[in-house]
């Protein structure tokens, strides 16, 4: 168990997670497409965690370009559920290879059916200008605030203990968390600390990828917040629909980094939420956005996604 005010003890296999997430293995050449295969660690639900076949489409790709040649951008659809007991097939087309860039198309696949399509770029080294919107002032230090464990570790539930001890990566809330009550005011604004909770050795991409799989934890987590909402509400029904990232600086999966999120609508039982990484030095690392869809009992009796 991680204590209170500081301390970083990690749990048991934690990183192992994430380092499973991120091994596939290579399967064939099929139709100039090369075929990749990834596996799932036990979910609560049986379905497979988006952020996970994201990392594994984004490692795909990755293998499949110069090392020198960094991700830079990612645009994916989440089209079906995933199958926690099955493995992933990740069939990549190499798009194009120019003389700085490299695009490529990725489509995961189960049961015979996409369930992600995912479009990435990566880019040679290059120089030119480089500015960004500064990081958000006066928050408290990681080290000072309870990390998820502790807030959900007493909770026998499932959903809890997934959340609490089978995630590789520690989160720890700068705003009032939403896990199991509705936060005392409404807000669009949402911001946390996470990192790994041991360290792991990663490449370039390899860490743009386990960045991905972080990002997207926290999407719902303002639209929630400023409905009044919770990720326990009874009936709630919520899934990721599009997610698209944007890689700006080296990253370091295994040190502190700032997530700050806002909701600037919801509508049409779909919420939308963007969102910054930035280093503890201050830089901004990566910009997330995403749309999911969201619903609770009170809203018209509608198809599901």
């Amino acid at each position: 168990m991680t204590e209170t005010n500081g301390s970083e003890t990690p749990r048991p296999d934690s990183t192992d997670l994430l380092r499973q997430v991120l091994d596939l293995e290579y399967q064939a050449i099929i139709d100039s497409k090369k075929i990749y295969t990834g596996t799932t660690p036990p979910q609560y639900g049986g379905r497979v965690f988006g952020g996970q076949v994201l990392a594994q489409a984004l490692i795909a790709a990755g293998d499949t370009v110069d090392d020198e040649r960094h991700l830079h951008s990612m645009h994916a659809y989440f089209v079906r559920p995933g199958d926690a007991q099955v493995p992933i097939n990740f069939v990549v087309e190499e798009v194009r290879d120019g003389r700085s860039f490299s695009v490529r198309h990725v489509a995961a696949q189960q049961h015979g059916k996409t369930i992600l399509t995912l479009t990435c770029s990566f880019q040679a080294e290059a120089s030119g200008m480089d500015f960004f919107q500064p990081m958000p002032q006066g928050m408290p230090d990681p080290r000072s605030i309870p990390s998820t464990e502790e807030l959900l570790g007493g909770i026998d539930h499932p959903q809890a203990r997934q959340m609490a001890s089978r995630r590789p990566f520690d989160i720890r809330m700068i705003s009032e968390p939403v896990y199991i009550g509705p936060a005392q005011e409404r807000s669009s604004q949402t911001a946390c600390w996470l990192k790994t909770f041991s360290g792991i050795a990663l490449g370039h991409n390899q860490q743009a990828a386990a960045l991905a799989y972080a990002a997207d934890y926290m999407p719902f987590d303002p639209i929630l917040r400023q409905a009044g909402l919770f990720w326990a509400t009874p009936g709630i029904s919520m899934a990721s629909l599009d997610h698209a990232m944007w890689f700006h600086r080296p990253i370091k999966v295994d040190e502190w980094m700032l997530y700050v999120l806002s909701n600037p609508s919801t509508q049409s039982a779909r919420g939308t939420s963007i969102g910054q990484f930035y280093s503890t030095a201050g830089d901004l690392i990566a910009t997330v956005a995403q749309e999911g869809m969201i619903r609770t009992p009170d809203d018209d009796n509608a198809p599901s996604s």
